[in-house]
This record gives structure tokens, C-alpha cells and sequence, in this order.
């Protein structure tokens, strides 16, 4: 099994400058519904499977592309990326802090949760 300290991550820094530079990852939010209202990231297209759902969705994510994972802070979508790892995708990444890293270090215009 792997340690929480072996999940690959991405910082929210370093996922806006890979947007900026056209370098659009498969953006999967693990959250529930309802918190996307509340703040979200940018939309380039990401996929809403909130993470109690990831194991039986695992097929509609790609194995050929880069994934990063999100949720409010973090702790969701590593164990979704975990999962996945454990499950055989290798190009999967947890953002850093969540949409509240992404707050903290990207835009703070984001409504706190």
C-alpha cells in the first residue's frame, strides 16, 4: 500500500502555470456536488466524480494522459489518487491544499470554505 507521504502532487503554483501554458492535465474534483458553487478552480473541463464514487468510475478516466485530483483541501483527492495509483494509473497527481491552496497561493478571490 502506498504512504501518504509517496502521493505524487502537484502544487496549485505549479497547476496554474501548466493552465497558462496550455498544458491542460484531465482535472478530476472529487468534491460533492454542492462545493463547486461554493469556489472552484477555473473550468478547463474537469470531471465531477466525487471521490465515494472514484472506484466505480475508475473507467472514465484516462490511462494515456496526465490526472490531477482535487477536493476542498487535499485529503479526498489523495485517497482517490491512492486508488488510483494502486489501481495502475501512473500519471496521477493530488493538488497540493486543495481549492483552498489554490485560494492561498493562486487566487484569493476564491470564497473560503
Amino acid at each position: 500500500m502506498t504512504e501518504a507521504s509517496d502521493i505524487p502532487e502537484i502544487t496549485p503554483g505549479e497547476l496554474k502555470s501548466r493552465l497558462d501554458d496550455g498544458e491542460i492535465p484531465t482535472l478530476v474534483d472529487v468534491r460533492e456536488h454542492f462545493e463547486r458553487r461554493i469556489a472552484d478552480l477555473p473550468e478547463v473541463g474537469q470531471l465531477r466524480i466525487p471521490a465515494w464514487e472514484v472506484p466505480s468510475r475508475l473507467g472514465e478516466l484516462p490511462r494515456d494522459r496526465p490526472i490531477v485530483l482535487y477536493c476542498r483541501t487535499g485529503s479526498r483527492s489523495a485517497w482517490a489518487t491512492r486508488l488510483m495509483l494502486e489501481r495502475g494509473f501512473d500519471g496521477v497527481r493530488n493538488l497540493k491544499g486543495g481549492v483552498i491552496g489554490w485560494r492561498d497561493e493562486v487566487d484569493p478571490t476564491l470564497q473560503a470554505y
